[in-house]
């Protein structure tokens, strides 16, 4: 057993302080979300550094300092941003551009993780502290992954999407995450008052948007896709013939995507598109190279389910939602919104794992079969050398409680709907299905403050009346018959 910061003896006392409390009627959905905050208390590591969170609880040879990795560390942040003691997210995010973390190891969203982290305690002095940090970050990432077109590439294994049928090249993912980067180093260039860098990165991130709508949507399959490299700026790029999930990624961040690509999410749900009992799958069923295999690599994205991609998948999902509603697009929101809860009902579901002795348990691990559930690499690693360590390639034990998704993030910002905004205001769109009986998430510290979000229908749950209310520090702020079908903005200060 690994031990690190938070023992499992101290573990009720941490949650108590540190989580929002979730009382909901979907038990599945409930146990879930207290079971992801158990397990990422358990990759809270202390080091001579501070602390760190890391992605697998053995050692693994192919992290970095004190086995940290960058690929989850945007999941990381987004989960990590609501404990109430900032402490760890802070010694991680200079842990990363100070500490010796090998930041650019793989794919990661650095400063808009930050940003995000921001939105939440509403501090942005460690932003500004790191703003040069992350401009040389993104710098270095220009020098090494920017081609004269104007468009970043990345090794398929170095976004963590190893044996991909679309392959390597210019993907959707790491142009988006350099577009979210820019963003958020123009805005906290902007709050360090410096206009002419936060113009220029403003720029960079109008640039990016362009060339990924412009050169990676395909027009025909209506999606976004991967395109190999060119060895000249002019040449024409010719996209993969086939769909990933991660083409949904520049929905992550809002302001990439043209409203009329919205259309790719009837991928979502379709049976031969990404839809499975244990899905989303990792690429589309029609592909005739889509395989979930137990042979080979023991971590496919050529067709299994990865948590990873299926928190992106929802976040961008919410994201869309809540911006047609607020743009009054002619889109079917009713309909999206089926699509988010029933997935994430899928995602919540699939963290299952049942024993030798025939109980199912509360599981995280890495890839899913998406048509049985099973989780594909711990099947695998039991075969090798009697599922002991294996030079390093694995062992039975290397993907409990794997640490590459979100889940209590997606519970609090998307299914309850708590949209920060670093300051007394914040947002509040709930994507619960609307004859949700009962909701409670409470103890959510913003900005120094702590919200209630209470929904009663009959009144008899909770015994304080029918309908919605929200509270800060204890006082009412907002009363509702009917939950919002719109987001609606509610001020942080008490009436």
């Amino acid at each position: 057993m690994v031990q690190q910061a938070i023992t499992n003896e101290k573990s009720w006392d941490f949650l108590r302080e540190n989580v929002p409390f979730f009382d909901y009627p979907d038990k599945e959905i409930e146990r879930t979300y207290y079971f992801r905050w158990w397990t990422f208390r358990k990759h809270l590591k202390r080091t001579e550094s501070g602390f760190v969170i890391t992605e697998f609880l053995p050692n693994v040879p192919w992290a970095g300092k004190f086995n940290t990795i960058s690929c989850p560390g945007g999941h990381h942040f987004r989960e990590g941003r609501w404990l109430h003691d900032p402490k760890y997210l802070n010694d991680y995010a200079v842990f990363w551009l100070r500490g010796g973390g090998a930041v650019r190891s793989y794919s990661f969203w650095i400063a808009d993780s930050i940003w995000q982290q921001y939105l939440v305690t509403g501090n942005v002095a460690l932003a500004k502290e790191l703003l040069p940090d992350l401009i040389r970050n993104y710098a270095a990432w220009e020098k090494d992954r920017l081609d004269p077109n104007g468009l970043f590439w990345q090794i398929d294994d170095r976004d963590g999407m190893e044996v991909s049928i679309g392959g390597s090249g210019y993907r959707a993912t790491i142009n988006s995450y350099m577009f979210g980067d820019a963003v958020a180093i123009s805005v906290f260039a902007l709050l360090s008052n410096d206009a002419e860098m936060s113009k220029k990165f403003r720029i960079k991130a109008q640039n990016l948007r362009e060339l990924i709508n412009t050169k990676l949507w395909d027009d025909e399959a209506m999606f976004y896709k991967v395109a190999p490299r060119v060895k000249n700026p002019d040449d024409p790029l010719k996209l993969a013939d086939v769909r990933e999930q991660h083409g949904f990624t520049p929905w992550y961040f809002p302001g990439i995507p043209k409203p009329e690509y919205r259309v790719a999410w009837e991928q979502l749900m379709d049976p031969k598109g990404f839809y499975a009992p244990f899905g989303p799958t990792s690429a589309e069923q029609r592909h005739p190279k889509f395989a979930v295999s137990y042979q080979g690599h023991e971590c496919q994205w050529n067709g299994p389910s990865w948590p990873f991609a299926t928190s992106i998948t929802l976040t961008a999902l919410s994201n869309l939602i809540s911006r047609e509603k607020m743009t009054d697009e002619n889109a079917d929101v009713e309909k999206l919104r089926s699509a988010w809860m029933e997935t994430f009902r899928i995602y919540a579901n699939s963290h299952r794992i049942k024993t030798d002795d025939g109980r199912t348990i509360p599981w995280i691990d890495e890839n899913l079969n998406p048509q049985t559930g099973d989780w594909i690499s711990r099947t695998r690693l039991k075969t090798w050398r009697n599922g002991t360590w294996d030079a390093g390639k694995g062992g039975v034990e290397r993907g409990k409680d794997y640490n590459h998704s979100t889940f209590c993030d997606l519970v609090i910002n998307e299914l309850i709907g708590f949209k920060p905004m670093g300051g007394e205001a914040f947002m509040l769109y709930p994507l619960v299905s609307n004859d949700i009986e009962y909701f409670c998430l409470d103890g959510i510290k913003y900005c120094n403050q702590y919200i209630t979000i209470m929904y009663d229908k009959t009144g008899e749950r909770y015994g304080i009346g029918k309908g919605l209310r929200v509270y800060v520090d204890g006082k009412v702020v907002l009363t509702a018959e009917e939950l919002p079908t719109v987001p609606v903005q509610v001020s942080g200060m008490p009436f």
